[in-house]
C-alpha cells in the first residue's frame, strides 16, 4: 500500500477510530503470525472497514520487516494482496457480462448493417444493360471485326483471353 493510501485511509477515519486502531495494531501485532485476520485475506478485504485495512496493512508492514523466508505462506499472499491486489483503484473496470454485452451488441451492429445493405440493394435500380453476359459477347465480337489491338489484344492471332466478358450470368 503506498503513501498516499494510507494516509488517505487514515484520513477517512474518525480520530477516534484512529486512535484505535493504534492500540489494536498492538494488539494484532502481538497475536501469532498466523492469525484468523491473514488467512484468506482475498475474501474478506472488501468488507473489511477501512479502520481494521489500515490494521491489517500495518501488520503487514511489521511482518514483512523480518526474514522473507521465515514468512508463512498466508502472509505471503496477504502481503502481495494487500499490495497489489484487485481492490481500490486497482478494481477490474468490467464487471462480470461485460463480454456478453460487447458481443450481443457487435452482432446488433453487423444485422443492421446488412439489413440496410439489403435494403439498398432492393432500392436500386436495375443493373445497365452493358452488363449482361450478351452484350459484353457482342462487343468482344465487334472489337475483334475492327480489329482493335492487332498485335497482342483481343484482334491478334490465338487470342484466348475472355474478351469483354466481365460477368458470369
Amino acid at each position: 500500500m503506498s503513501l498516499l493510501r494510507v494516509a488517505a485511509v487514515r484520513a477517512a477515519a474518525p480520530l477516534s477510530a484512529r486512535a484505535a486502531s493504534t492500540s489494536a495494531v498492538h494488539v494484532v501485532s502481538s497475536r501469532s503470525n498466523d492469525g484468523p485476520a491473514l488467512a484468506n485475506i482475498e475474501a474478506s478485504w472488501a468488507t473489511l472497514p477501512a479502520s481494521e485495512q489500515l490494521e491489517v496493512y500495518q501488520q503487514l508492514e511489521q511482518v514483512q520487516k523480518q526474514d522473507w523466508k521465515q514468512l508463512s505462506t498466508d502472509e505471503k499472499k496477504a502481503a502481495y494482496y494487500v499490495s497489489f491486489g484487485p481492490h481500490g483503484p486497482r478494481t477490474p473496470v468490467n464487471p462480470p457480462g461485460t463480454g456478453i454485452k460487447v458481443f450481443a451488441g457487435t452482432l446488433g451492429a453487423v444485422a443492421l448493417a446488412l439489413g440496410l445493405f439489403g435494403l439498398a440493394r432492393a432500392r436500386a435500380p436495375a443493373p445497365p444493360a452493358t452488363w449482361s453476359r450478351e452484350y459484353q459477347e457482342e462487343s468482344t465480337e465487334y472489337l475483334k471485326k475492327q480489329r482493335s489491338n492487332p498485335i497482342s489484344g483481343i484482334a491478334s492471332e490465338g487470342y484466348k483471353g475472355k474478351g469483354m466478358v466481365m460477368v458470369d450470368n
